[in-house]
């Protein structure tokens, strides 16, 4: 896909979203049909290249027919009208994806698999493309999203927001909250856009860590590299049944409580590992949550708090006996769905970087992470590579350090 341009309107009252979705694409083969994800909802037309085609439901598939052969390398131009109340989806670990309920809204969470809960998509993380959103809701109501926005258009009772995002992005990273928001405009010290919205009611207890941002955003730059998108900022609901605390929607992450410092600078480093740098399949989930969790360690010692030694040593990892290590975290390893987000992809996958940083040094770590980072950024990564890079800028072999720590169950040899 290329671009995603998205027309809505939500009825709070009825909860009935009316929307079209115009995506723009290059047929890679030559084409007489093509599936898109999206669930629910009751599709009332599908056009490619102006003309109406004919479409079958399977599932979550959308089968459109295209009643002709469109030649690989050829434009696909495509439009979808659709209306219904969108879904709530429960991942096999129990967390809430999709069009999620707030206690005064809505928000729309994407990973791993709630993008087609709300638009019609080709949900996989390796398809990124730019995105615009248009969301009318009643007045009384605040829209944020993905990008930089436009001016809202007041018309009566109705209001009109549009967001833009021109950098790439994966479906999974895409959102739209809905609420009684309180919008916040400031800047980092090189003139990054800050743009925050937090539900109302909730400013006071979130103003610590949300003032932060700009010197969080300043020490990632300065740690990893330029920061990769347009504007920043959080999204801050109340969410409490979500499963998880938060997420990395692209260039603006969503809490879905009060947010800490850890939690903040967390989903921030994600912008770099994870959105930026997005994994190319989902058993990859170790480059984005391990590394965000190790820039936790980072950020601590940053803070003054406690060392990333202090925080990964023999000392604080369980015990050889405790069930957290019987599962890597590795691609190889990582089978179960209900395991995608489980322990030991963020903390053995922290761990493994920290073992990396000390078997290759402090320059070397570091300059492997800004790399990392300034090869593949609006990318997507294997495992594969990263050892690859790891090994050519250290000069060292170190199959054995990520066997250990990514594919072998059990606790790996401790200095």
């Amino acid at each position: 896909m290329e671009s995603y341009e998205q027309t809505m309107s939500w009825d709070p009252t009825t909860s009935v979203l009316d929307a079209t979705t115009h995506i723009v694409a290059t047929a890679t083969e030559n084409l007489n049909s093509f599936n898109l994800d999206l669930r629910g909802f009751e599709v009332s037309a599908v056009d490619v290249n102006g003309a109406p085609t004919e479409v079958t439901r399977n599932g979550q598939e959308l089968v459109v027919d295209i009643g002709t052969v469109v030649a690989a390398g050829a434009p696909l131009d495509v439009a979808v009208q659709y209306s219904g109340v969108p879904e709530l989806v429960i991942d096999p670990d129990g967390a809430q994806d999709g069009w999620i309920p707030t206690s005064k809204g809505i928000v729309a969470m994407s990973e791993p698999q709630g993008s087609p809960t709300w638009f019609p998509v080709n949900d996989h993380p390796t398809d990124k493309a730019t995105f615009s959103l248009s969301m009318t809701v009643p007045s009384d109501l605040v829209v944020v999203s993905n990008g930089v926005p436009e001016p809202p258009v007041i018309e009566g009772e109705l209001t009109t927001y549009v967001w833009h995002e021109s950098h790439l992005m994966a479906p999974y990273l895409a959102t739209v909250a809905i609420g009684p928001f309180t919008m916040t405009t400031t800047t980092t010290a090189s003139g990054l856009p800050v743009i925050s919205a937090v539900q109302r009611g909730l400013e006071e207890a979130s103003a610590p860590t949300m003032a932060r941002i700009p010197e969080m955003i300043d020490w990632l730059s300065e740690t990893l590299g330029p920061y990769p998108f347009d504007s920043v900022g959080a999204i801050v609901v109340d969410a409490p049944d979500v499963g998880f605390a938060g997420l990395e929607t692209q260039g603006r992450p969503v809490l879905t409580v009060v947010p800490s410092d850890d939690l903040m600078i967390h989903e921030l480093s994600h912008q770099w590992f994870g959105d930026s740098v997005s994994v190319a399949s989902w058993n990859e989930i170790w480059l984005n949550e391990g590394f965000a969790s190790y820039i936790e360690a980072l950020w601590f010692a940053h803070d003054g708090v406690i060392t990333a030694d202090q925080v990964y040593n023999s000392n604080s990892y369980p015990p050889p006996e405790d069930p957290f290590w019987s599962k890597p975290p590795g691609p190889d390893t990582l089978t179960d769905p209900a395991d995608l987000f489980g322990a030991p992809v963020y903390a053995r996958g922290a761990m493994t970087l920290h073992a990396l940083r000390l078997e290759v040094g402090d320059d070397t770590f570091f300059e492997i992470l800004r790399t990392w980072v300034a090869d593949h950024a609006d990318g997507n990564v294997t495992t594969v590579q990263f050892i690859a890079l790891a090994e050519d800028i250290s000069g060292q072999q170190l199959d054995e350090l990520f066997t250990a720590w990514l594919s072998t169950p059990g606790r790996p040899e401790l200095d």
